[in-house]
């Protein structure tokens, strides 16, 4: 047997103590995922490095599912579930075993732009893509018997501009939706759930630090004081390429993750609890009585924490 010096000893010591110091440890959670938007681009613009800290992030905090906020597909969404795209900005980037879990995704408005169908139907081809509707919801059971309930929202058909665009069929698309119809359903959901914990997810923030910011919201306008008046604890949007977290009432919280290729520059963060112009995704962990969120960057640097309890 080949004998080690004492300093090669304390080498060997030291990277291991190294290699200890890059694992992070998470908060126990009954239920854990990541929100991660506005990223297939072919692995470009830092995706296959947010997809690597999302892999990393997904084993040591052993999630349970992965939300996208929208914009899933650029530039214009996909053509059918046979789309060249799928393989080279989806099933070959996020490739790491713990991303093989079920991914709850919403249409965002460059989904709209290709066959937002498509989206939907490739539920019936992939694992992991879980899209059964438009809008959809999933409930969750926590460890003291209360629920976690998330609504996932199809924001794109209340941004009246996107009615008169000129591409099509992005116009088309947009203009067949019957919002009303979602709004009832979203309405009745929430009315009806007693749920400890309340989720939505939409692609467009209510709010933003990002280069819309003086621009007239007519997702805020429409689903804001909704989203208040049916007790909704967070808001997960994507649309604006950065990270950040807002408090918008005493319980109505907002998260903006929609780094996870291309990033855009912030135009001003003076309202915000946090905003950083960086690539990355947001991770949850939700107990009975505390949620805490994480922003992780692409590289797994943890560069925002919060901790919300009831």
């Amino acid at each position: 047997m080949k004998k080690i010096s004492i300093s090669g000893f304390l080498i060997l010591l030291g990277l291991q103590i190294s290699l200890a110091q890059t694992s992070k440890t998470y908060p126990k959670a009954d239920i854990s995922f990541l929100v991660m938007g506005d990223f297939g681009r072919q692995g470009e613009y830092h995706q296959k490095e947010v997809a690597k800290q999302m892999a990393i992030t997904g084993t040591e905090a052993d999630i349970d599912f992965i939300i996208t906020t929208g914009d899933n597909i650029y530039p214009k969404g996909v053509a059918s579930t046979l789309d060249p795209a799928w393989k080279s900005s989806f099933e070959d980037i996020y490739v790491g075993h713990s991303l093989h879990v079920n991914w709850y995704p919403v249409l965002g408005n460059h989904d709209y732009a290709g066959n937002p169908q498509a989206e939907i139907d490739y539920s019936q081809i992939s694992r992991r893509w879980n899209m059964p509707a438009r809008y959809y919801s999933k409930t969750y059971k926590l460890s003291d018997g209360s629920q976690l309930l998330i609504a996932f929202l199809d924001t794109s058909p209340f941004e009246l501009g996107y009615y008169q665009d000129e591409d099509e069929p992005f116009r088309t698309n947009v203009a067949s939706q019957d919002t009303i119809a979602q709004k009832k359903w979203f309405t009745d959901l929430m009315t009806n759930s007693k749920a400890q914990w309340k989720i939505a997810v939409g692609h467009h923030p209510l709010v933003t630090s990002g280069p819309r910011m003086d621009r007239k919201n007519h997702v805020a306008n429409s689903w804001q004081s909704l989203l208040e008046k049916v007790g909704v604890d967070f808001y997960l949007a994507g649309h604006e390429h950065h990270l950040e977290y807002n408090q918008l009432s005493p319980q109505l919280n907002h998260i903006i993750s929609g780094a996870g290729s291309k990033i855009t520059n912030l135009k001003a963060t003076d309202k915000a609890k946090f905003a950083k112009s960086t690539n990355g995704f947001a991770a949850f962990f939700i107990k009975a009585k505390v949620l805490e969120f994480q922003f992780i960057d692409d590289k797994g640097n943890t560069i925002f924490s919060q901790q919300i309890k009831k």
